[in-house]
Formats: structure tokens, C-alpha cells, sequence
């Protein structure tokens, strides 16, 4: 991609989401996402029902009254985005591809952070970890991080989200919220994802298109695996591989559903063909409920 090209797209991809995150998410997210932990603010006299071990020993010998430490949440977070960039997410249908649709989540979440004063960071991933972006805040580093989003290209095609999870600790040592954005085509990553979730709060978006579900009757077509290469020939007219799609790609979503609540961990579906407003404020409003 050209830079006169990639400045475009930059400049239209940050009017969009700066334009959603201001007029539907920076409430829910405030409220959705708090900081991690208590700061001292001051110390004030003892009043009854204050608890004992929040006395200040020290002031209340210099001063013979007994004080207690006042303690308010932090409100800065750190944000990390686990981005899913391997081969499958350069599929879709209708017309949108889920690396743009990853791309669109990415600066709308990086745009509600900034407005919360919180550093954001992003983790490259495939089935190796790619590149990593150490979090920050303001705008000019937004804009870095959307542009390496618009132009990444990544050395590796599979998915290894143990991979990114584990790279994710050992970098990251403070706790931080961080979403996995993926379609989480990977069977091996329950164990890490459990770990990583006793460190972190962990949010998952899964990314999904309609033909991962259901293929329309279309005839004799060939299927390719883009992270494996594999290729098969499917009979989409006939009716009973019909029906064993379907039940696969069910069977898929619901292990995935599992290992994730299994796991603790607030999750979101969302499609390329569809908006993605509605279920990020579902998700949203739900962990503030759960508050």
C-alpha cells in the first residue's frame, strides 16, 4: 500500500472511530473498565466504623489522635490488543475482510482509551508473536498503531493464542485489561488462557463470518484452509454434508464458548457482515452490571 494511500485510509478509519467512541463508547467503557488497584490519597481523623487496619500508625503517634490512610481507586488502565494476524483473517464475505473489521475494533477500543487517560499497547499474533507495540498514550501513537494495523504483514500463517498469552506475561508485569481479538482458530490455548486470566482481566472478541457457519447452496466448490493450505472439494447441494457443516461449526463455537466461560472470561461474537456497535455495548454493559 502506497502512503498516499495508507494516510487516507488512516485519516477515514480515525473520523470513524474517533466519531464512535465518542458519541456510544467512552461511557460504557469508563464504566465497564476500571482501574486496577488502590492509590493513597490522604490521610483524615479516625471516624467510627472506619476499620483498624487503616490506621496510620505513625500519624496517630505524632499527633495522638488516631488517623486513618485514605485510599481511592486508580483509574488509569493499561490496554493491550492480542490482534489475531493470521492467514484467516484475510477472509470474508460481503464485502469485508476480518482484518479490516479487526482493524475498525482496534482504533474505536484505542480511541475510548486515550479519552480515559489510559496507555494502550498492542501484541501481534500469529502462530508466533510478530510484532509488539509497548502502550502509550495520545493520539500520534494511535495513529501509529492504526497504521502498522492497515499495512502489517505478517511472517507466519497459523494461530497460537498460548503463544501470544505468554508473551503478553512476561512483558506486561502489571495488570492490565487486555482483549483478544480473534476467530480463535486454535484447539490448544485453554491452560493459558486460564493462567493469563488469574494475572489480567482478559476480554474476547471473536471475529466470525456467515460462510464459517453455512455455505449457501452453490454447487461443487473447492475449500482451501488459508493457515494450513489444505484443500478439500465440498458438495454444497447436497444436503447431508450440508447439515454436517453446520453441526461442525456449531460444535466449534459452542467448545469455544466453553473454554472461555470456563476460563472467566467476558466474551463477544461479532460478524463481518453485521455491525459491530451492538454486541461491543452488549459486552460493555454487561461486565458493568456484573460490577
Amino acid at each position: 500500500m502506497g502512503t498516499k494511500e495508507l494516510l487516507k485510509k488512516v485519516r477515514k478509519i480515525e473520523i470513524r472511530s474517533r466519531g464512535l467512541s465518542n458519541q456510544i463508547f467512552s461511557g460504557q467503557y469508563h464504566s465497564a473498565f476500571k482501574g486496577s488497584g488502590m492509590t493513597f490519597s490522604e490521610v483524615r481523623e479516625y471516624q467510627y466504623g472506619d476499620p483498624i487496619k487503616s490506621i496510620d500508625w505513625n500519624v496517630t503517634a505524632r499527633f495522638n489522635e488516631p488517623y486513618v490512610k485514605v485510599f481511592e481507586e486508580e483509574r488509569e488502565l493499561t490496554v493491550i490488543l492480542l490482534v489475531d494476524v493470521s492467514a484467516s483473517d484475510g477472509t470474508g464475505s460481503k464485502g469485508q475482510l476480518k482484518k479490516d473489521l479487526i482493524t475498525e475494533i482496534c482504533a474505536v477500543l484505542a480511541f475510548s482509551a486515550i479519552q480515559n487517560n489510559d496507555k494502550i499497547g498492542v501484541i501481534f499474533f500469529s502462530e508466533k508473536v510478530e510484532k509488539f507495540i509497548p502502550p502509550k498514550k495520545g493520539k500520534s501513537h494511535i495513529l501509529r498503531i492504526i497504521r502498522t494495523l492497515l499495512n502489517f504483514e505478517p511472517e507466519h500463517k497459523g494461530t497460537n493464542i498460548s503463544e501470544a498469552l505468554s508473551y503478553l506475561s512476561s512483558v506486561i508485569k502489571k495488570k492490565s485489561t487486555a482483549f483478544i481479538i480473534s476467530d480463535f482458530l486454535d484447539y490448544n490455548y485453554e491452560k493459558a488462557i486460564k493462567i493469563a486470566n488469574q494475572r489480567h482481566d482478559l476480554v474476547a472478541l471473536r471475529i466470525n463470518d456467515e460462510l464459517e457457519n453455512e455455505i449457501p447452496n452453490i454447487g461443487l466448490i473447492q475449500i482451501s484452509d488459508p493457515e494450513t493450505g489444505k484443500t478439500v472439494w465440498f458438495d454444497s447441494s447436497n444436503k447431508k454434508s450440508q447439515i454436517q457443516y453446520k453441526a461442525n461449526a456449531k460444535r466449534f463455537s459452542d467448545q469455544t464458548n466453553s473454554t472461555l466461560k470456563k476460563a472467566g472470561i467476558d466474551s463477544a461474537v461479532i460478524y463481518t457482515n453485521k455491525p459491530f456497535v451492538k454486541p461491543l455495548v452488549q459486552l460493555f454493559k454487561r461486565r458493568e452490571a456484573s460490577r
